[in-house]
């Protein structure tokens, strides 16, 4: 028997015996509930479910401990290519899966300006580059017009590196998994400016519950233990939402405005 064959058994059985309800009054992991429901229960199961369903339980881990275990190889990487080299073999993101490639990162990685999405779509699954489909050409154009372009001063990546199924947002576990390489990624990129590009990164980085609409166009600090001093960073409005909205695109031109003064009042 599969071990979908086995765990649609299991739901069956479950609902013979009248389990139907997982909610309680407490917040809880909804990994670790499914996680401890199965453990309780598998043991009243029949002989040839706990075989079969036993062995993928213990392997379970939560968005947490993968997050540790991320942490602890982000850590081992000192260049850009061993950390490129460990996230291509990281196999505790569920995206991985279901994505063509791992998009790393572009640019000049010496460059003084660095930008850092939020995951690939369909265009960059393909082709391996990060902001290469139509957000990624406005992406271009835009900072283009304040002088930055990826082939001299400017670096590129995103917070998770698989593209996720449809190109829908990542959940909060696969960012928790996912942010210690993109953290590693900016400290060994060290920029002089970094720009969360899109809510999501804006979010993720700097551990805000604010929306892009008060984040955007303001410098904050951004910093992380394996940085020796912190970096300017601002977050802008995603590509993606400008050619959905580009009433807005006068405010995102004025963040660039921002940006540039800011780069030319530091030459």
């Amino acid at each position: 028997m599969t071990h979908k064959a086995a765990l649609r058994k299991l739901v069956e059985w479950y609902i013979q015996v009248g389990i139907v309800d997982t909610v309680s009054d407490e917040a809880h992991s909804k990994i670790g509930v499914v996680i401890q429901t199965l453990k309780k229960t598998i043991a009243q199961s029949p002989p040839i479910i706990q075989r079969s369903v036993s062995e993928s339980v213990e392997n379970l881990k939560r968005p947490e401990e993968m997050s540790s275990e991320s942490t602890i190889l982000a850590n081992q990487a000192k260049t850009l290519d061993e950390l490129r080299k460990i996230v291509e073999s990281f196999d505790g993101c569920a995206l991985k899966k279901t994505a063509t490639t791992t998009v790393f990162g572009d640019g000049n990685p010496k460059a003084e300006v660095m930008l850092v999405g939020e995951a690939p779509g369909a265009d960059e699954d393909v082709q391996g580059i990060p902001f290469v489909g139509r957000s990624g050409k406005l992406l271009d154009l835009m900072f283009e017009s304040i002088g930055l372009t990826r082939e001299k001063n400017l670096y590129i990546s995103n917070i998770i590196p698989w593209r996720p199924p449809g190109n829908r947002q990542p959940t909060t576990a696969e960012t928790t998994i996912c942010l210690p390489f993109i953290q590693r990624h900016i400290e060994l990129i060290n920029p002089k400016y970094l720009i969360f590009v899109g809510g999501v990164a804006a979010k993720t980085l700097m551990g805000s519950k604010e929306g892009i609409m008060r984040l955007r166009g303001k410098w904050v600090n951004y910093q992380t233990p394996g940085l020796k001093a912190p970096i300017k960073a601002m977050p802008i409005y995603h590509p993606a939402y400008l050619l959905r909205s580009p009433g807005q695109k006068r405010r995102a031109w004025q963040d660039l405005l921002t940006i540039q003064l800011e780069l030319q009042s530091n030459k």
